[in-house]
């Protein structure tokens, strides 16, 4: 079938919860058997423990010991490249917590949670597990700490991973992830945190002869799986957070499910659903106003270029090129609308309505391929930070790139019937706010050195003041760049306003609402 018939099978499987509760637990069982069941009683009948984290990484999306994405560094914008991190802990660090005892009460809530059987094994294997979880992150170094000695961004290759990370088996636990995609030893990688790295290896080392490894990985998968299941697992979940935050969330209702639904059908299936929405609310009179108010707005913005005293005028002429060379994405990535291409990428899947568990397990298989070869290959404008039923705009330094997702052109920011006031005054006013951080390089302290440096800072100095006279305490320096943003944006939206008015004059009479064109656009 085609990617839209499978995203609406995944749904409607997300949305049987009679036949997820029939199931149970077994689906994931016969999962678990396939790589050695919780193997609590004997590790040497175990799968070799690189060879358990390789499948968990490339079939399951789950990364026990440590976390691989994809991404550009500060250093270099324009490529990608693989990084490696510390992985989420489901469980916070101990610091974080209320509870001095968390590590008792989860082993209580974990016994609660097991049925007493022949094959439980020692007593021990649960506080164990739970030891060598405080102590791998106990090995995190500090964010600050790593900032501060420049080491968030190490540039490294895998061979030189391995020997300083030796229990890991970098390269194969890689080629899992990435497959198909061939990686060497020699290959350029990024690390944030190389302590933890090193520390994560020593742990590993030490308890190598225990079952914990196991125990660890088995219980990180099944966090990670435990959401396609039954209301069991669910309540497991809900209890756990009030044992370990102190709070007790609530369960979802059956009339809720469908948000639940919609939004694990939208991580596996973006790209369709994209598609789906684009066709129900971002109709081209909706894109080609958008793109003829960003066009004003550009417009507006080289006017105000134009009467910046304290710029010369060869950094005008280049802000001038920066803003002009600059992509605009409305609405969507253009590949959404290409059913074809959209379809491909699900082609291997397999959908069945009947097993919604079998589904999430196959779709983070479907995801992985598709997300991080697709990122590794190219940076492309194609891959946005955002999905396109969103309501948040951004600027990518990177790609020189402002994208507004449809999301946003919804009312109360914009609607082709409201009066151009209305639209300038929401949408209008985030699209100069982007417009504009692409020059935020100017503003900071030298950042322009050909620039009127005292009128410059007469200015940035007014803005900084302007800020910290608010009622509420608010740093006028350290939000220097959105003040600049937001306040500039809000002067440029209603100037290109006031130039679209003199172009098409097209406001209506609004005796009805008591409210001026400049009152309603404010």
């Amino acid at each position: 079938g085609s990617a839209k018939e499978k995203a609406i099978q995944f749904y409607r499987s997300c949305m049987d919860t009679k036949q997820i509760e029939s199931q149970g637990s077994q689906p994931l069982k016969d999962l678990l058997s396939q790589i050695g069941g919780w193997n609590i009683t004997d590790v040497e009948k175990g799968q070799d423990f690189n060879e358990t984290l390789q499948i968990l990484m490339g079939r399951y999306g789950t990364f026990p010991f440590f976390r691989v994405h994809v991404g550009p560094t500060p250093s270099d914008l324009k490529t990608n490249i693989i990084q490696i991190d510390h992985p989420d802990f489901e469980m916070p660090h101990e610091s974080k917590l209320k509870e001095s005892n968390y590590l008792e009460v989860t082993y209580q809530r974990l016994k609660k949670g097991k049925k007493k059987s022949s094959s439980d094994g020692p007593p021990d294997i649960f506080p164990l597990t739970l030891s060598f979880i405080s102590n791998l992150q106990r090995a995190i170094t500090p964010l600050q700490e790593r900032q501060h000695k420049g080491l968030l961004f190490f540039h490294t290759t895998i061979r030189e991973l391995q020997e300083k990370a030796p229990a890991i088996d970098w390269l194969s636990c890689l080629q899992a992830v990435f497959h198909p995609m061939p990686i060497n030893p020699s290959q350029p990688i990024v690390v944030h945190d190389m302590d933890y790295l090193r520390g994560m290896s020593q742990l590993i080392h030490q308890w190598h002869k225990r079952r914990v490894l196991h125990i660890y990985m088995i219980v990180c998968l099944i966090g990670n799986l435990s959401p396609a299941l039954d209301s069991r697992f669910q309540d497991a979940r809900l209890e756990l957070s009030r044992i370990l935050y102190g709070k007790m969330g609530s369960r979802m209702s059956l009339a809720e499910r469908w948000r639940k639904c919609l939004t694990d059908t939208s991580t596996f299936f973006e790209p369709v659903l994209g598609q789906m929405i684009v066709q129900e609310i971002f109709p081209q009179q909706t894109k080609k106003l958008a793109e003829q108010m960003f066009s004003e707005i550009q417009d507006a913005l080289y006017d105000r270029l134009d009467r910046l005293e304290w710029m010369d005028e060869r950094t005008r002429q280049e802000a001038k090129v920066l803003a002009s060379t600059l992509q605009v994405e409305i609405g969507y990535p253009a590949h959404i609308l290409q059913t074809d291409k959209v379809d491909l990428e699900y082609q291997k899947l397999e959908i069945n309505e009947d097993t919604f568990f079998l589904n999430v397990v196959a779709s983070l298989k479907v995801l992985r391929e598709n997300f991080y070869v697709k990122l590794l290959q190219h940076q492309s404008q194609d891959n946005w930070q955002v999905s396109p039923w969103s309501v948040h705009s951004y600027y990518s330094m990177g790609q020189h790139m402002v994208v507004f997702p449809a999301g946003m052109f919804r009312s109360p920011f914009f609607h082709v019937e409201f009066p151009s006031a209305v639209n300038f005054g929401a949408i209008g006013v985030f699209m100069a706010h982007e417009l504009l951080h692409v020059f935020y390089r100017y503003v900071l302290p030298g950042g322009c050195s050909t620039c009127n440096r005292s009128a410059l800072q007469r200015a940035v100095g007014c803005l900084v003041e302007q800020y910290e006279n608010f009622d509420i305490k608010v740093n006028g320096t350290l939000t220097l760049l959105e003040n600049t943003a937001d306040t500039g944006g809000l002067t440029i939206a209603y100037q290109a306003y006031k130039n679209w008015m003199k172009k098409y004059k097209e406001e209506k009479d609004l005796t009805k609402i008591g409210l001026s064109y400049d009152q309603l656009f404010y």
